[in-house]
């Protein structure tokens, strides 16, 4: 089989190749998915940079989302029976014409969702249901803002905010070239992230803060982050778009504003409880096959075009979400 492959890190796409690898076989409480679409996500990027826990090994193939038909049952699996069309969060290797996941991990696609749209729920619709619901404990009336809100994972969580009954959406984005994608995307209010941040949130909300903050920027952010919060606010910590060193946490500061932060992470999540995911992802898949979620991406065909896809990412010319079509 054919799969996208990382061969060493590197801060473009020199190291990407398509590579002619074995084809995987389920082991106990696993299966194999014949992938007929797979999307693009900014932490392929954070692999192929060679940060520190997401790349395993090397050479290594990327993709932690994919949407085809259940290949083969490994010991132990009841089902989803061979041939059920499923979508997945895979951890890596999505991006191949074949992947083993956990069982628990692939989710029937209900009639009426395509290939290509089911491979954007398991990671960007998924990782923002349970940031919204579960990690943000976003309430009816409450204010979020979004750090990063251009991309699929942005857009994703402006659907879910507004499901959950947020007042006001604050979108914040790196570059203004990346302020219409977030508009789009349903936010009330878009600002690029800059020094007088915090003070320009907090004219927008006559003073009182945001009530939950999700944030993908590792520790980077989080100074700022607590400037912004209200009193009794929850920050969300999910990912390392940076890259730069993970810093101690302030923990006066939290005292000081009976705030919280907490971390999310799906990879995390799918090693110590995977039937949250596939609940999760199951509750997607449903709401996309009745109209009520929907999330624009561009689609490409074929592995060898991730890999431009990936570098836009990677250099903040790529708003929304990527699905590779095989």
């Amino acid at each position: 089989m054919y799969a996208l492959t990382f061969e060493q890190p590197a801060p473009d796409t020199s190291s990407t190749r398509v590579t002619e690898i074995d084809t995987p076989l389920p082991g106990p409480g696993e299966l194999t998915i014949d992938v007929k679409a797979a999307g693009i996500n900014f932490i392929d990027v954070m692999a192929r940079r060679g940060d520190p826990a997401y790349a395993s090994s090397w050479p290594f193939v990327p993709g932690l989302e994919a949407a085809g038909t259940v290949r083969e049952l490994g010991a132990g699996v009841a089902g989803p029976a061979v041939g059920t069309p499923v979508a997945a969060f895979t951890r890596s290797g999505g991006l191949a014409d074949v992947v083993r996941v956990r069982a628990e991990l692939a989710v029937p696609i209900p009639d009426g969702v395509s290939f290509e749209q089911a491979a954007v729920a398991p990671g960007t619709f998924t990782t923002a249901a349970l940031l919204v619901q579960q990690s943000g404990r976003l309430r009816a009336g409450d204010t979020l803002l979004m750090q990063s809100a251009a991309g699929g994972v942005g857009q994703a969580v402006a659907a879910w905010a507004r499901r959950g009954g947020a007042k006001t959406l604050i979108g914040i984005v790196g570059s203004p070239t990346r302020v219409a994608a977030a508009e789009k995307g349903g936010y009330d209010v878009v600002l690029t992230r800059g020094a007088d941040l915090a003070e320009r949130v907090r004219d927008l909300t006559g003073g009182r803060g945001v009530d939950v903050i999700l944030d993908s920027q590792g520790t980077e952010q989080v100074e700022s982050d607590l400037d912004m919060l209200a009193a009794g606010g929850r920050v969300v910590l999910f990912g390392n778009a940076g890259g730069a060193p993970l810093e101690n946490l302030p923990p006066g500061r939290l005292f000081a504003g009976n705030a919280s932060i907490g971390g999310f992470s799906m990879s995390a999540m799918s090693i110590r409880a995977p039937e949250i995911i596939g609940n999760a992802l199951r509750e997607v898949l449903e709401l996309v096959a009745d109209g009520q979620l929907t999330l624009e991406f561009t689609t490409i065909d074929g592995l060898a075009a991730a890999a431009d896809a990936q570098q836009a990412l990677a250099e903040g010319r790529g708003a929304g979400k990527y699905v590779v079509r095989l």
